[in-house]
């Protein structure tokens, strides 16, 4: 490129004569080459004699010396390195990347990110592929991450409960902006655990921040259930929470992530999620009804003397309401070396048909009477066995209660989302065939049913007002 006033060739010849001469200066000498050294380690390139030197000491304004990239988060730094060449007389600026590779355009800023593994910012969660390797991290969604239920499950999750010892996990957390200032406290205590599976963390209020690329989502916050109320007073309130995430769930959250449902209604609540995420599959939306589950096995066991572990195959059928149905009709006490069915083993009838549904059927409201509040502890525990079962698998034989979309089987309308039997292999839910129902079931699974499909048609009307 030509310079101003004369042409290159010109003053070239001129500034290198007068360089010739101040060169012979011993001190000019050291104080040249000491800058040079210094200043300009730069690769220069000409074919002019002592253009080396001469471009060194008075083009330096060529030579771009390294640009910094700084990002305005905490991340890592991304240096590019600018090189100066010439072709014959004619000087040009050449950028090398960092592979060495050369280039004469000015290369665009880039920024790369490695956030720190304790936590992550809010409003950047990173991007993971569905395909994941043992121990590499996957995203989990906690709704209502301020609230009780969420207290006790994310510490769980964190420890390995859920998903496994060697399972890390990036926590997205979710609440209402009131809430946050609760959140933070949560999160200090997250870091405060010093739990090796927790590769970071996320709090928001954004829905579309909370279920970017996750893989497994507790939709826990909800408009809690208190005393004196029924469910279909929260129908109102609630479906239009779930409208959202279910919108939130189908835009951001990966194809295959399961989703949970805490939050009640619940069944009706994963319902309207499913509804309004087409693009993930049905079968990956669940109620959690294993509470009831958990309650019925405690108390089968409480009332034989027994160990829960000692209790098996109990069913929670239908809704996970005051209509609920759990059946021990198909369960089974074992021991060390033997097994029998419960109704043998309890022997009174009477009061599986009777006292003992109507305890599992009002437990919460009972829980709700005594502390005040509804139950947390309990519920949390009932999500991670849910979400472990269903990403572990089920042991040979058995089965658990989940709120799954009915088929049709044992005669319950399709498309409800109805608590079953199901057994679990490679993160798939598969409906237990072929159980034995007594007309004194029948009644009660069609009386669950029908409160569902009531549920089903007011959280319909909510969405669409």
């Amino acid at each position: 490129m030509p310079w101003s006033g004369r042409s290159d060739h010109e003053e070239l010849d001129e500034e290198i004569d007068g360089f010739e001469e101040r060169r012979r200066c011993p001190s000019f000498r050291t104080r040249s080459r000491r800058w040079a050294r210094t200043r300009c380690p730069l690769q220069v390139h000409s074919t002019s004699n002592n253009a080396d030197v001469y471009l060194t000491v008075l083009k330096v304004g060529l030579a771009a010396g390294i640009l910094w990239l700084i990002s305005s988060r905490r991340g890592q730094l991304i240096v590019h390195t600018l090189a100066p060449a010439s072709n014959g007389r004619e000087s040009q600026i050449t950028f090398r990347d960092r592979t060495g590779s050369r280039s004469n355009a000015i290369p665009k800023p880039t920024v790369e990110l490695v956030y720190p593994s304790t936590k992550l910012h809010e409003d950047a969660p990173q991007t993971k592929t569905s395909k994941m390797a043992e121990g590499e991290p996957i995203r989990v969604v906690v709704t209502g991450a301020a609230g009780q239920i969420a207290y006790s499950l994310i510490s769980m999750i964190a420890n390995g409960d859920v998903f496994g010892k060697n399972q890390s996990v990036i926590l997205h957390l979710l609440d209402i902006p009131p809430a946050m200032g609760v959140l933070e406290g949560v999160c200090m205590e997250i870091d405060d655990l010093a739990l090796p599976l927790v590769k970071g963390y996320v709090k928001t209020t954004e829905p579309e921040v909370a279920f970017k690329d996750v893989d497994a989502a507790f939709l826990v916050g909800a408009m809690p259930r208190r005393e004196g109320m029924e469910r279909k007073d929260l129908l109102s309130a609630n479906v239009k929470i779930f409208k959202v995430q279910g919108e939130a769930l189908n835009k951001y959250a990966k194809k295959d992530v399961k989703v949970l449902v805490v939050g009640n209604p619940a069944n009706t609540n994963a319902l309207i999620c499913s509804f309004y995420a087409p693009s993930i599959p049905k079968e990956n939306f669940t109620a959690m009804t294993r509470l009831d589950q958990n309650r019925a096995q405690s108390a089968i066991a409480k009332r034989l003397g027994l160990c829960v572990s000692n209790v098996k195959n109990v069913t929670i059928w239908g809704n996970h309401s005051s209509t609920q149905f759990p059946d021990v009709f198909n369960a089974l006490v074992e021991s060390s070396n033997s097994s029998k069915s419960v109704y043998d083993s309890i022997n009174d009838s009477q009061w599986l048909e009777g006292d003992f549904i109507k305890t599992i059927q009002t437990r919460g409201a009972a829980v709700i009477q005594a502390r005040k509040m509804s139950s947390a502890m309990s519920a949390a525990k009932a999500a991670v066995d849910h979400m472990r079962d269903w990403w572990s698998g089920t042991p040979n034989g058995a089965w658990v209660s989940m709120g799954v979309i009915s088929d049709g089987s044992y005669g319950v309308p399709k498309d409800l989302i109805y608590s079953l039997p199901v057994s679990i292999s490679n993160k798939q839910w598969k409906i237990v065939q072929g159980l034995k129902i007594t007309d004194f079931a029948k009644t009660k699974l069609d009386l669950t049913a029908k409160e569902l499909l009531e549920e089903k048609e007011e959280a319909m009307a909510v969405c669409n007002a």
